[in-house]
């Protein structure tokens, strides 16, 4: 089935996918414009090293390509590609844990990306001037964030950057759904006392 490229823009999601899982290449493309900003957001606000956000953007975004035709539900899609980033995350802290902090995805999975060249992300290029007091209000708000202990920051971002649910905020982080709440609740009340004097200073 050939779509032209602004038929796939109209599609959604599930459409999208079974197309991809159909091996059409153009859907999966169309599949990864619209997530990989979703997946690179998350990992700048959870991954403390700004410089792995990148290289786990790009390894995610290969695992979603080559593992699209194992699932079964096109509607899970979103819950799925999630257990994906939340897996990738957590196997960086892990590496982080016991010192190893050697391996570089762009070493082990170049020949992988070079034989599609969909799931390249484009460099984040310099904003304009008048955009500079945004950019420091985002940066002190990202490293706030990043300051929050794990078990804060891990559902306060997919709640805020994700839009998941309190029920999928709790599968992905096995924890019950009043936990989620809690940890959510206390977050952002951190967030709000530690963001006070930035915000009535007018950053």
């Amino acid at each position: 089935m050939s779509l032209g490229k602004l038929m796939y823009k109209k599609l959604n999601m599930e459409n999208l996918i079974v197309l991809a899982q159909q091996n059409d290449l153009k859907a999966l493309e169309e599949i990864i414009k619209r997530e990989q900003k979703h997946i690179y957001v998350t990992f700048l606000y959870l991954c403390k090293n700004e410089e792995k956000v990148p290289d786990l953007t790009q390894e995610a975004l290969f695992r979603m390509a080559n593992n699209i035709n194992n699932l079964r539900k096109p509607k899970t899609f979103k819950s799925w590609l999630n257990h994906i980033v939340m897996n990738l995350f957590y196997d960086d802290l892990r590496k982080c844990a016991r010192g190893n902090n050697t391996v570089s995805y762009d070493k082990t999975s170049n020949d992988d990306y070079a034989s599609n060249p969909a799931l390249e992300i484009p460099d984040k290029h310099a904003k304009p001037l008048e955009n500079c007091l945004s950019c420091e209000l985002e940066n002190i708000i990202k490293n706030e964030i990043l300051n929050l202990p794990e078990h804060f920051r891990v559902p306060i971002v997919l709640r805020e950057f994700q839009g998941f649910s309190y029920d999928e905020i709790a599968k992905s982080t096995n924890t019950n759904v009043g936990t989620v709440k809690s940890r959510i609740a206390r977050a952002r009340l951190k967030l709000k006392e530690n963001l006070k004097s930035y915000i009535n200073k007018g950053v």
